[in-house]
């Protein structure tokens, strides 16, 4: 099942790539019996290609092979050796950046630009981890004992589970899988239904820069009780999640059984906050990337639009001046800048949010329902509603779609109360052009990443994570890397 059979729109240049196979102990593997689902393109609606739908039974297979070759990987390899596997990995995947690029956009719905630029952050991962793999430093800590040294290493932590969501489906595999092999471990990728095609291809492209057959296994499947082996099995002893945060709640609860490291990327409700004092400028163009990219749909994206009273109107003008400019289409298509939702369920959630704001006193500005221009698919026109209100479903559910709420505030006080009220802690932003103020207000804000100025945030040598409800743990940066090893102290005596 090498999806050779499907009508793929467009021309790559190693069709290999395009798969729907999974990849177990170093096989890959059609389903058992002949069970496969179909992915279907988020811009027509219709079926894409067609994905191996793997069980139980495959995961516990993948996991015990994955525990096998996670021992031999570690001892046979030197970090400078592991390096160099990614650094030839990071090259494949640039070399291979358009069709890479092709199946992301097709699947996932994304214009053909903001997939090239997934393409080349996915890369960035595995580029910085070829580096902090040879970064690994321990200790010499002076014992209070007499003739006696403690040292600490660092060691692999074994096999990872890891389960990816679909609105990034290249770059959260390399950001979790990267690491992984950097620190010795093995990997078992459970990718996302609607966008598995990426992970399959990566993974391909990496078994051709040289890592074992048995370190890396993808398990696609539709059966949430198969892949829940990953957050059970005594022999994988790290889970990395990034979805909803009802899912990785119900993941944390089960780990906790055998006592596996969690990493949780959850939710979030980000606040924009747009002062008096801010240069319009960039508070309209940071707005703009941060609301609107990926039609909405990433997880730092501004949920809750705070402007200051003063600005409120001209700020209001200049974006939707912008975004009458936008053109919805196929994200293959030329002079596209905004695809689709990726499903019928997001793009219902999107329309129930803006209903709700409007039956609410909200005041459509813009949008607010599916174009009728648009191609068949799961389209949603940028919409912006002012006049938002705290009892809306805006502003206490994350929205992952292209609605613009603004509500308006008076005083510093007044929006950062508002801004933390939320369970939710990952990502803000905060445009002033008066530094004491953004201290003051960065310092108080409850989030684990934060943009000033700017709607950009993401990048690999930034911690990426939240607080409060919005997950555990963060990756990339420095910091990623101990994620997946454990610390061991040695005490020398005499």
């Amino acid at each position: 099942m090498d999806n050779s059979f499907i009508n793929f729109p467009v021309k790559l240049r190693d069709p290999s790539l395009f798969d729907g196979r999974g990849l177990l102990n170093g096989q890959w593997r059609h389903a058992f019996p002949q069970k496969e689902f179909p992915v279907y393109e988020p811009s027509s609606g219709q079926i894409l290609g067609f994905c191996a739908n793997l069980s139980g039974v495959d995961f516990r297979e993948a996991i015990e092979s994955a525990h096998n070759g996670y021992k031999q990987y570690y001892s046979s390899t030197t970090a400078k050796e592991r390096g160099s596997l990614l650094r030839r990995w990071n090259e494949l995947i640039l070399e291979n950046v358009e069709d890479l690029s092709s199946i992301l956009s097709l699947e996932n719905g994304k214009v053909l630009a903001e997939a090239r630029g997934e393409i080349n952050y996915a890369a960035s991962f595995v580029s910085w981890f070829a580096e902090e793999a040879v970064r690994s430093y321990g200790d010499v800590i002076p014992s209070s004992y007499k003739d006696a040294t403690v040292i600490t290493t660092k060691q692999p932590v074994g096999v990872c589970g890891v389960i990816t969501p679909w609105n990034f489906p290249a770059a959260m595999i390399t950001r979790k899988i990267a690491p992984a092999f950097a620190a010795g471990c093995s990997v078992v990728i459970k990718p996302p239904s609607e966008t598995p095609f990426s992970a399959i291809a990566l993974a391909k492209l990496a078994l051709q820069a040289g890592f074992p057959r048995d370190i890396i296994h993808v398990v696609p499947t539709k059966d949430r009780s198969a892949s829940l082996e990953l957050a059970t099995h005594c022999l994988v002893k790290k889970l990395s999640f990034t979805g909803s945060t009802g899912v990785g709640k119900l993941l944390a609860k089960l780990a906790a059984g055998t006592m596996k490291r969690v990493s949780m990327e959850l939710g979030g409700n980000a606040p924009l906050i747009v002062f008096d004092d801010a240069d319009l400028d960039k508070a309209v163009e940071g707005t703009l990337i941060c609301k609107f990219r990926s039609s909405g749909q990433t997880c730092v994206c501004a949920n809750r639009i705070f402007v200051h009273e003063d600005i409120l109107e001209v700020f209001t003008q200049r974006m939707i001046e912008r975004v009458q400019k936008f053109k919805l289409g196929r994200g293959i298509d030329s002079g596209v800048t905004h695809g689709p939702l990726v499903n019928a369920s997001a793009l219902e959630k999107v329309e129930i949010q803006v209903q709700d704001a409007i039956k609410k006193g909200g005041q459509l500005r813009y949008g607010g329902a599916k174009p009728l221009e648009a191609p068949a698919g799961y389209f949603y026109q940028p919409t912006i509603i002012t006049n938002a209100t705290k009892d809306m479903l805006v502003y206490q559910e994350e929205t992952f779609g292209p609605l613009a709420a603004v509500f308006s505030f008076s005083d510093e006080e007044e929006v950062i109360a508002l801004a933390n009220d939320t369970e939710f802690g990952l990502a803000g932003y905060i445009f002033s052009e008066n530094i004491s103020r953004v201290h003051r207000v960065a310092k108080r804000l409850e989030c684990g990443m934060l943009g000033v100025n700017t709607g950009v945030i993401s990048a690999a040598e930034t911690p990426f994570g939240g607080v409060k409800e919005s997950g555990v743990g963060r990756e990339g940066s420095k910091y990623g890397l101990s994620e997946y090893q454990n610390i061991k102290a040695v005490t020398i005596a005499g």
